[in-house]
């Protein structure tokens, strides 16, 4: 398991790319952007950076091997960052907007990091690979936030330019780390079963169900945790401490309960996990739209949204795998992951402007709509499953 440790490892520091533009971004964008609804295109940009460079990084994967796009990957957030570090030192806004690009370009990589990590394993110790490389981020949402928060004011510099060279110091180790990442055993996959159309596996219900699954969890979550961090510093005038706490405590809600997946589903089964999920999200909504914006208010939601993301979007991932066969595999999971990244980025982008034009409570307000469809869509695929089960029982003899 040396291999799955050392790519762990390189998870902590590559992993805080997007959680230090996450926390940070929002701020500073505020500040030096032209006009405040572009405070957040920055962190929007990471996301499409995300989403345009999927397939490349894939291809050169292919192509090159996984060792050397991972290196090359960290270079280019560390060079990202230190283009960040120039850029908000220089308020120069459209520079910083092409950082979030570029790192969101190197999170596509580190993305794969968990992939890769079942090729270092028997396969009967894969799910235990992938959960060590996820459970890093916990770590990265601890290590980003925090020492972006203790450099911020780093030297004579504007404030937060020290943020983005800690995050270089960071994409650069994750580097080094990558450098004794050894060769993984290559192993044949079964292609079984006849190969069917995308359009033909599109169309299934149970397809259409986890896709919207991973919208409903991914565009809710990056919709409300983009603009949490301006309407709490900008808006409300809470510390940067403050609002890194509360973006801290989010991402370990989102990571945290990956621990014990496995048993969730198990115990609860994909229908009410999703259900669960909605919920939560909702809670979240709840308390941010009624009930109040005071620290504890933010806090309170912003981990409510991050359990939510995880228990839908797992639950939504899982159930997409029982959609395709092996042969379909890259074609099914490359539609899912195109569409959801895209709902996220269109979020991201819409983000600064519904802050700036609705509030902290308009924007909660945005998301009912889709939890509402979300629950309509699981209260019907529990009702087909059900009646299943009594056409089932009533051809027993």
């Amino acid at each position: 398991m040396r291999n799955v440790l050392i790519l762990g490892l390189a998870q902590v520091f590559g992993a805080c790319g997007t959680i230090v533009v996450v926390t940070f971004g929002g701020i500073v964008g505020a500040r030096i952007a032209p006009t405040p609804s572009l405070a957040t295109l920055p962190m929007a940009l990471t996301v499409v950076g995300i989403a345009l460079a999927t397939l490349p990084a894939t291809f050169a994967m292919r192509r090159f091997g996984r060792k050397p796009t991972f290196i090359a990957s960290a270079v280019l957030g560390a060079a990202a960052a230190l283009l960040g570090a120039w850029a908000t030192a220089h308020a120069q806004f459209a520079l910083f907007c092409a950082v979030g690009l570029l790192i969101g370009g190197a999170q596509a990589v580190v993305l794969q990091y968990r992939f890769a990590a079942t090729e270092y394993a028997a396969p009967e110790h894969a799910g235990r690979a992938v959960g060590m490389v996820m459970v890093a981020t916990l770590a990265a949402a601890v290590v980003g936030p925090g020492l972006g928060d203790s450099a911020r004011l780093l030297g004579a510099w504007p404030e937060f330019t020290g943020s983005f060279l800690a995050l270089a110091a960071l994409t650069s180790l994750g580097a080094v780390t990558l450098a004794f990442l050894g060769k993984p055993e290559m192993r044949a996959v079964a292609h079984a079963g006849g190969e069917r159309s995308l359009r033909v596996v599109a169309a299934q219900p149970t397809f259409i169900v986890a896709v919207l699954a991973g919208i409903t969890s991914s565009a809710v979550m990056t919709f409300i945790m983009t603009a949490t961090p301006i309407s709490m510093h900008v808006h409300d005038g809470m510390t940067v401490t403050a609002t890194r706490q509360v973006i801290t405590a989010h991402l370990v809600a989102m990571y945290a309960p990956s621990l014990v997946s496995g048993w969730l589903t198990r115990v609860l089964g994909l229908s009410r996990m999703m259900m669960v999920g909605v919920l939560s999200i909702g809670a979240c909504v709840v308390i941010a739209a009624v009930v109040g914006h005071e620290f504890a208010h933010y806090l309170a939601s912003l981990v409510l949204l991050g359990l939510g993301w995880n228990l839908l979007f797992v639950a939504g991932t899982t159930l997409l795998t029982r959609t395709y066969t092996p042969a379909e595999r890259f074609k099914a999971q490359g539609l899912n992951d195109f569409i959801v990244f895209a709902a996220q980025a269109a979020m991201s982008l819409l983000a600064g402007s519904a802050i700036a034009a609705m509030g902290w409570i308009g924007l909660n307000l945005v998301a009912v709509p889709l939890l509402v469809v979300m629950l309509a869509v699981l209260g019907w695929r529990a009702g087909r499953e059900s009646g299943a089960r009594s056409v089932t029982r009533a051809r027993l003899p």
